[in-house]
């Protein structure tokens, strides 16, 4: 199995697309810290009167937006091309036991969505505080940093169910557009939907979405947020295996079968 793990993290660091998406990520970070400075610069601007009515949303919530969807694609072509180039045939000759493929695919996925996850959220709150430097804008930090970290952690871990979701997908339509095409009707065009149902519907299924799932987890709640918070911390944690268990599964079954 070592040699299985070995293989599919070779594979996935020597894809062209894998570089792209991290330099994507890197500037979804740099992005969120030139709207901290960009906040920062209007905020000194303004009256007195005029600073109450400013406000920026979240900056780790944005980088976590954007890392999602990155990582979701990342998910996607680490198995949807090897099915391009016709590589699955040989992956799956050398490894006879598909479901052990895609367990060592999901591996690797796991530990770089979560680390790339960690690293952007982070870096964007530290880069972020040190920008905004204590300013009392709207939206923006109330807490210290320690104490953002429960947080910071369960959006690392929505990074990664993204990610999850995207090979589990990938490995079940086997098209790139298909699959990313998917992720990102979850990611926005379902939340749409469920914030319109009538109450108190559009909260109970806002809270099943993968976006409001990291404050609950992290027991913040979603204030200011289209999403509802219904769920407890397990209650949360439930919804995002159940995400991944769903998105796998399906996959693995597609998998086994014998028709590649």
């Amino acid at each position: 199995m070592i040699d299985v793990l070995a293989a599919e993290w070779w594979k996935l660091k020597t894809v062209r697309s894998t570089g792209w998406i991290l330099a994507i990520v890197a500037g979804c970070v740099g992005l969120a810290c030139l709207l901290a400075w960009y906040a920062v610069v209007t905020w000194d601007g303004l009256s007195a009167e005029r600073r109450g009515e400013f406000g920026l949303a979240p900056l780790p919530a944005i980088t976590v937006e954007l890392t999602s969807m990155c990582l979701a694609v990342l998910g996607v072509l680490a198995v949807t091309s090897e099915y391009s180039s016709g590589l699955i045939r040989t992956t799956l000759t050398v490894v006879p036991k598909r479901r052990s493929v895609l367990f060592a695919k999901a591996c690797v996925v796991t530990v770089v969505a979560f680390l790339i996850g960690l690293v952007a959220v982070c870096a964007t709150s530290l880069v972020g505080r040190l920008i905004i430097d204590g300013r009392p804008i709207r939206g923006q930090w109330s807490t210290t940093f320690s104490e953002e970290l429960p947080l910071l952690l369960a959006m690392s871990l929505v990074v990664t169910v993204f990610a999850l979701v995207g090979l589990g997908l990938g490995t079940l339509m086997r098209s790139a557009a298909g699959a990313i095409a998917t992720v990102v009707a979850l990611w926005y065009v379902v939340p749409m939907i469920a914030v319109n149902l009538p109450a108190p519907w559009n909260a109970r299924i806002g809270s099943l979405m993968l976006g409001s799932l990291a404050g609950q987890l992290a027991g913040t709640g979603n204030d200011n947020s289209v999403y509802g918070a219904e769920l407890s911390p397990l209650g949360a944690l439930s919804v995002m295996l159940g995400y991944v268990v769903l998105a796998l599964g399906a996959g693995a079954i597609r998998l086994s079968r014998k028709d590649v």
